[in-house]
This record gives structure tokens, C-alpha cells and sequence, in this order.
């Protein structure tokens, strides 16, 4: 019975892919999980493996043309199954994945034992790389299904790649801090085997210890090809892909004007319509060199002081923060609107219920669930703060997902309540503890910190009094809260002392003008101080 080969789900923005290469031709043996031909889309290249042993009957696609998401790329029929040695340096993954196993004492497996490839998972629609974080397995080790064996960091939040079967880790094919693409070979594990100390694990470290000697070889290599042709302006190892070089032979762009971030340094899609969007940002046709941004100078050390310091990676998150942080600035006209709310209501609201609230929510009363209810009965009657600017459009948003920032020791993340204008105090304040818990033991999904129109971050728990919080782009408003600091107010005019909270509203001036920010502080401030206006929807 014949096999379809069919273009797999590309993520959530991307229908369409062109087709790359194929590594088998016609009437070639292929086996289960060998990769058989090559996608590519404006973000990513990905292998298409097969999912039935047999020999390639049927070609539908050819290389260049541009597939759906679903489209027929050819059949499998039956056959032997037995792979051919690969093309394209692919020879001795191949040959790995479908060489028969050992025989003898101590290889720790049933004759047979099939290995199962681990790639990097889809990780979201703008995610195409990560870094490999912690590897918590080495060749040799037995997993369980489900089992973590290693940590991926990517830009917008670390997470556990898991065993999709039980077996013994037979290749580890990265290292701690890798970098590596959406679809890439992670590790392989012998389904259904047992850890020994046999032939086969023997085998499976040496061939670790030549594959990292011939990753260091390549590295070297290539950095002896890149002074070769100027640091980097020669070619690239591997011609540009079909989509690229039609489109860079219509703009009349050459391969060294543009840096591929495909495999091997191949050109992409994605990297020509990126420096077309350069040139266009500058006033040019088509670019050249993109313009090298001015770098700080480092301040002078001497040797003794460099002996002392220590030099460590960012963490891709990391470097993710930062960079939003800084494009959040140069993209929006941000300005800051500060006031202050006196915390007595809402503090004696919860000395006065705090028990009986924990008792029946299981959950403690905090300040947060007073602040994201606040939060969004002011953007219902403020919108403008709750939307976000598209091009030349504005998008207003008719719900509230508000996004709580949370500290970790990895940096911060941003998990967000989902329609948190429909839930209650005790409800948001369950989902606000089960996020937290999530981001500090790095378990957060994409999904839970994705889709926030608003955000509320509190710095009052590390002490700070006053700040000016950036905005969490695309959004247009983040609210920050402060320590709160009894200090003496005038009532009545009569001087008390007060327990007083500074509030801050950054807001994004394009979108939000002066008034509604003041206004939407305000209507926080006032919905603060007099919590029954909650109830009555005031």
C-alpha cells in the first residue's frame, strides 16, 4: 500500500513553502524517519522525513515549485525499506539511523531496537532558533517516555524537550549552548532498550567524540573560508534556495549583499524580503551592507581587573529582552503618567476577609486581583490604552488579557490572564499563582505568555518606590505598582498617616493621548480607594 508524502504544518502564519531539494530520487529505497526532501519557507528549512519504509514512487513536486500546507509531495511504495547512502553530507546520520544494531552481551537491546530521532519542537510562529540550554542526559542513559532530557532556551522562554519514547540515548547531537533551528536532530534514542554497557554503547560514544571533533574541524574551517573572503563577504557554503535567488535575480541583488540564516549559512526567503525591507527603510532600491551599528566602548581595565572579571553568554532570553526592551523605545513615543492611590480600603478589605477568602478559594487574597479587575474596568472605558497600532491601522481590543511580569532567575517573563475582565478576584488570583509557579520552575508554554493587550508589572515586592516601566510591545499601556509607604496626607483637613502607593502608566503617545492616560489613572485610583465601585460596575 502506497505512502503519502504531504507538506506538514509549517506554523501558525506560514501556508505555503517551496520545495527545496529532494535527497531521494525516483525508485530509491527510503527508510521510517529518513529525511526525504527539504522545505523551505521565508523563515526556516525543514526536512520532511518519511513515515513508512519503501521506495519513492512518485514525485509530485518538483524542486522550486511553491506548495500549500497539505499538498501531495510524492508516494511511497512498498519495498525494502533499506536506506541508500545519503547525499548532501548526510551519509553518516543515515547510515547511523539505519545500520543493523550490534549483536553480543551487554548491548542492552532487542535485535532490531528502532531508533527515534528527537528534533527541536515548533516553539510558536516567530520562534525558528533556540539555544541548548542544560542536557540533562549523556549517551548511554536510559529514559522514560516523557522524560526531560535536555532544556531549550529560545527568545521567548525556556523549555524541557522530553522523551517521546523509552529507551537508551544512542547520539547526542548538541552540547550545551548550541544553537540550533526548529526541525534539527537533538538526540536519538533506542526505543524499547536497556542501558549496558555493551558494543553499542561503545560505539555510540565514539562516534560522539568524532562528530564533536568534526564540528570543531568545520569551524575552523569556516573560519578559515570567511578570512579567505573578507570576514564574511565571500560566498556562502550553500547556494541560495530556489525562492531566494528568484527573488534576489528580480531585485538585482547579489548573494554577498544578503547574510543567510539557513543551514550553512544559505540564503533564504526570509533574509532577501528582509534586506529588500532595508533598502526600502533607506531610501535605496536594494541594499548593500546593512549599516553597523555604533558599539559602546567598554571601559578600560587593566590586567589585573580583567584577571577578576568574568565573561559569560546571554542567555537567548536574555538577549531577547534586551533587544525588545531597546526596540520598544526607538518604535513607540513613550511618556510616563504618574499619581497615587491611598491603599487603606483595599488593605483593610483583605485584613478583613483574607481568612475566610483562603478558605473557601484555597488561594490567598493578594493586591493583584484587586489591581487586574481595576486595570480592566478602566480599559473598558478607556480602549485606546487596551490597543495596539498596525501599520496605519489601530486594533482595538474588545476583551482583557492581561499580562502579569514575573522575575525569574533567567530573566523576566511575562505569563498573561486571559480574559481577565470576565473572571473573578479568587479566579484571577488562582490563575496569577499558577502562572507564577510555572515561570519561576521554567515550565511556561508559549500559549500562556502570548496574546496580553495590557500589562502590570510590580515592582513594589523588590522595594522600588517610583520607576517608569517600558512597554511590553505591541501593546500601548503597562501599568506599574510601587511599594506602598505610609506617609502623611491631608484628609479633611486634618494630616494622617496614610498607606500611599506611587502609580505609573507608560503609555504610547501615538495612540493614547495625555487625557485618556490621566483619565484611565485616575479611574484605577478611584476604583482602588473605593473597592465597592467594583460591585456596582461604577
Amino acid at each position: 500500500m502506497a505512502t503519502e508524502i504531504r507538506v506538514p504544518t509549517l506554523g501558525e502564519s506560514v501556508t505555503e513553502a517551496t520545495i527545496g531539494r529532494w535527497f531521494k530520487k525516483k525508485g530509491e529505497a527510503i527508510a521510517v524517519d529518513e529525511p526525504v526532501v527539504e522545505l523551505e519557507t521565508d523563515k526556516v528549512t525543514i526536512e520532511v522525513p518519511a513515515s513508512a519504509a519503501g521506495t519513492l514512487e512518485e514525485i509530485s513536486a518538483e524542486e522550486g515549485a511553491t506548495v500549500e500546507v497539505g499538498a501531495l509531495l510524492g508516494m511511497i511504495g512498498e519495498g525494502n525499506g533499506e536506506a541508500v547512502s545519503a547525499k548532501s553530507g548526510k551519509s553518516a546520520a543515515k547510515e547511523e539511523k539505519t545500520e543493523p544494531a550490534d549483536e553480543g552481551e551487554g548491548n542492552g537491546k532487542a535485535p532490531g531496537g528502532k531508533l527515534v530521532d528527537v528534533n527541536v519542537p515548533s516553539a510558536g510562529e516567530s520562534v525558528t532558533e533556540a539555544q541548548v540550554g542544560e542536557v540533562y542526559k549523556k549517551v548511554g542513559d536510559t529514559v522514560k517516555a516523557d522524560e526531560a532530557i535536555l532544556e531549550l532556551e529560545t527568545d521567548k522562554a525556556a523549555q524541557e524537550v522530553m522523551a517521546p519514547v523509552a529507551g537508551v540515548i544512542r547520539e547526542l547531537a548538541v552540547e550545551s549552548g548550541d544553537e540550533v533551528k526548529v526541525g534539527a536532530l537533538l538526540a536519538r534514542i533506542e526505543e524499547g532498550a536497556s542501558a549496558g554497557a555493551g558494543k553499542k554503547e561503545a560505539k555510540a560514544a565514539a562516534k560522539q567524540e568524532e562528530k564533536q571533533e568534526a564540528r570543531v574541524g568545520e569551524a575552523a574551517s569556516t573560519a578559515s573560508r570567511d578570512v579567505r573572503h573578507g570576514g564574511g563577504g565571500g560566498e556562502s557554503a550553500r547556494p541560495p534556495a530556489p525562492a531566494a535567488a528568484k527573488l534576489m535575480e528580480e531585485h538585482g541583488l547579489k548573494e554577498s549583499e544578503i547574510a543567510g540564516s539557513g543551514k550553512e549559512g544559505q540564503v533564504l526567503k526570509g533574509d532577501v524580503l528582509a534586506a529588500i525591507e532595508r533598502g526600502k527603510d533607506a531610501g535605496r532600491g536594494a541594499p548593500s551592507e546593512p549599516a553597523e551599528k555604533p558599539k559602546v566602548a567598554r571601559a578600560p581595565s587593566t590586567g589585573d581587573d580583567e584577571a577578576r572579571e568574568e565573561r559569560v553568554k546571554m542567555t537567548r532570553l536574555r538577549q531577547t529582552i534586551a533587544r525588545r526592551l531597546k526596540e520598544a523605545q526607538e518604535a513607540a513615543a513613550m511618556l510616563t503618567t504618574f499619581n497615587e492611590v491611598d491603599m487603606t480600603a483595599v488593605m483593610e478589605l483583605r485584613k478583613k476577609y483574607k481568612d475566610l477568602f483562603e478558605k473557601k478559594h484555597g488561594v490567598k487574597l493578594g493586591f493583584m486581583g484587586f489591581f487586574s479587575k481595576a486595570v480592566c474596568h478602566a480599559l473598558h472605558e478607556i480602549p485606546a490604552v487596551n490597543a495596539e497600532i498596525d501599520g496605519t491601522d489601530i486594533i482595538y481590543k474588545n476583551y482583557c488579557h492581561i499580562g502579569v511580569a514575573v522575575g525569574t532567575d533567567k530573566g523576566l517573563v511575562v505569563p498573561v490572564v486571559r480574559d481577565a475582565d470576565r473572571m473573578t478576584i479568587a479566579e484571577i488570583e488562582k490563575e496569577i499563582g499558577r502562572l507564577g509557579a510555572a515561570a519561576r520552575d521554567g515550565k511556561l508554554s508559549l500559549a500562556e505568555m502570548q496574546g496580553g493587550t495590557f500589562t502590570i508589572s510590580n515592582g513594589g515586592v523588590y522595594g522600588s518606590l517610583m520607576s517608569t516601566p517600558i512597554l511590553n510591545a505591541p501593546q500601548s499601556g503597562i501599568l506599574g505598582m510601587h511599594k506602598i509607604q505610609e506617609r502623611p496626607m491631608v484628609v479633611g483637613g486634618q494630616v494622617v498617616v496614610r498607606p500611599m502607593m506611587y502609580l505609573a502608566l507608560s503609555y504610547d503617545h501615538r495612540i493614547v493621548d495625555g487625557k485618556e492616560a490621566v483619565t484611565f489613572l485616575v479611574r484605577v485610583k478611584e476604583v482602588l480607594e473605593d473597592p465597592e465601585r467594583l460591585v456596582l460596575d461604577l
